[in-house]
């Protein structure tokens, strides 16, 4: 509810005179009233007073603002400029930063433009591989440095959660009882399962002063490079979350607009820079409460309103479904790419995550990238002769196979891609696979030696070092009995994966 009159301070901040005569955009959110305004943009919060926060007086607003800037510097010290007060003066006139009473307070920022959120990107198609890669990596740099939450227990967080959200269905006509009843079942069976896993989180310092509103539009891109910006600031509570948790409302907002491919990379790009493997198999559970959370808000919104009733429950069913999308129970697998240089299998294998598991796919564990990791290179980086010993290679495979069936014991798919040319390298992943009861499918990719010298030479960038003349080693060598499913890459990539898709689904 609206609790204060701010019907002068917004007439003032429109006002081009109160900005050197500069015309003045405005919109608002739920929350707060923005102007934009030449170089600048100013925030203000609406005197709104609700469940989950106060901002009921121009002093509570005013210790807000502050907070707001001081915790946004953290990730956009160059978007937050600071707050300016807005005081009446003894002549009953409004001004910013004047002697006199103090009426409100706007946080001051950096005007960028719109079209550089990450939202239009993602509407235009603009979401480039070089935008997802360096997203994951500033998000885990940010969640490696936030202030960790020890008190605040992993199993009782989420419990929490979804109790509000059964509380936000109950209100709202739009679903049945039956179907409010099989989802909530669903999510109450992967709370208990996830209980042991959520609880140790805590202890290992998963549980974190977050963002908290880390969705597609607050995220710009300032001079090329992501940057995140308007974090929940106004209740400490709701941010001090579960990092994967924090994520996975930006996984929910591409998967919501079917960008299922750059969410599964923005998760496999996230986790090999945090290593958290372990932590994985919860990306699809939290992905669905972040879902279930925008239904049953939206289903609010259409109880309440008598305008675009329709609308709204469109879409609030289209995150409801979302949820129930990631809630689909999924045969834990190991898939293993194996093949010479050249045969495609990163381009295969990041291509096939996102069609197998549940949403946003499955996790890739991929040969390069971890031998670069062993180095503390980044994996475009190359790498000196002495990394590709045979030592270091079977440091390399030991640790797939061991990452592998972990993340299938505890119910995840995973993709392994690796050349995979020694016979008892792809025995000891199948043996893995096999003493931990999950399913194993092993596929050989082959193609025309010429092609793959092509390949080799005509890549771009690539996390492999391999060069012809690796491949030239590699064409001389006996792998040995192949029993893996052969498959020819000659054709499309479409081609390519319908027949993986065949063997693993099978």
């Amino acid at each position: 509810m609206i609790t204060e009159d701010q019907s002068d301070v917004i007439a003032f901040l429109s006002d081009p005179a109160s900005h050197s005569g500069q015309p003045v955009d405005r919109f608002e959110t739920h929350i707060s009233e923005v102007f934009l305004t030449g170089e600048r943009a100013y925030k203000l919060k609406r005197a709104v007073k609700l469940p989950y926060l106060d901002f009921s007086t121009a002093k509570l607003r005013e210790e807000v603002c502050r907070k707001e800037v001081l915790l946004n510097r953290v990730t956009a010290p160059d978007l937050y400029l600071g707050i300016r007060l807005i005081t009446k003066t003894p002549g009953g006139t409004l001004g910013f930063d004047c002697p006199g009473e103090l009426v409100d307070t706007v946080v001051e920022m950096v005007r960028f433009e719109q079209e550089f959120l990450l939202d239009h990107l993602a509407a235009v198609g603009r979401l480039t591989i070089e935008i997802l890669d360096q997203l994951a990596r500033v998000i885990e740099k940010f969640h490696q440095n936030a202030p960790q939450a020890i008190q605040s227990g992993g199993y009782h967080n989420i419990a929490n959660v979804l109790s509000i959200n059964e509380a936000g269905f109950a209100t709202s006509n739009i679903y049945s009882k039956e179907e409010l009843e099989a989802v909530n079942f669903r999510f109450h069976s992967c709370l208990e399962h996830h209980r042991d896993l959520l609880d140790r989180r805590q202890y290992e310092g998963k549980i974190r002063r977050c963002h908290g509103d880390l969705h597609l539009r607050n995220i710009v891109l300032i001079d090329g490079a992501p940057v995140l910006f308007d974090c929940l600031e106004f209740n400490d509570e709701m941010a001090t979350i579960d990092v994967l948790y924090d994520l996975a409302f930006l996984i929910m907002d591409l998967c919501h607009r079917d960008l299922n491919g750059q969410a599964n990379r923005i998760v496999n790009r996230y986790i090999d820079h945090s290593f958290d493997d372990e932590g994985f198999v919860l990306v699809p559970f939290f992905t669905a409460i972040r879902a279930a959370v925008r239904a049953h808000v939206i289903a609010t919104q259409a109880a309440e309103s008598s305008e675009c009733v329709a609308e709204l429950t469109r879409t609030s069913r289209s995150y409801f479904e979302l949820a129930e999308l990631c809630l689909t129970d999924c045969q834990p697998a190991i898939i293993a790419i194996g093949g010479l240089s050249g045969t495609g299998k990163t381009t295969i294998a990041e291509s096939l995550a996102p069609l197998v598991g549940p949403l946003p796919g499955a996790r890739v564990l991929e040969s390069d990238r971890i031998r670069k990791a062993i180095f503390g290179k980044r994996p475009k980086e190359k790498l000196e002769a002495s990394a590709y010993t045979s030592d270091v290679s079977d440091s390399v495979y030991n640790s797939m196979r061991n990452r592998s069936a972990e993340i299938g014991s505890a119910g995840g798919v995973v993709i392994v891609d690796g050349v995979f040319l020694d016979e008892e390298r792809r025995k000891a992943i199948e043996r893995a696979a096999r003493e931990a009861s999950i399913p194993f499918f092993g596929v050989w990719l082959e193609a025309a030696s010429e092609t793959l010298f092509e390949r080799i030479e005509t890549r771009d960038q690539s996390p492999s070092d391999a060069t012809p003349s690796v491949l030239q080693k590699q064409l001389g060598r006996d792998p040995g009995e192949i029993s893996w499913h052969r498959v020819a890459t000659s054709g499309s990539l479409e081609e390519v994966l319908q027949t993986i898709l065949r063997i693993v689904k099978n």
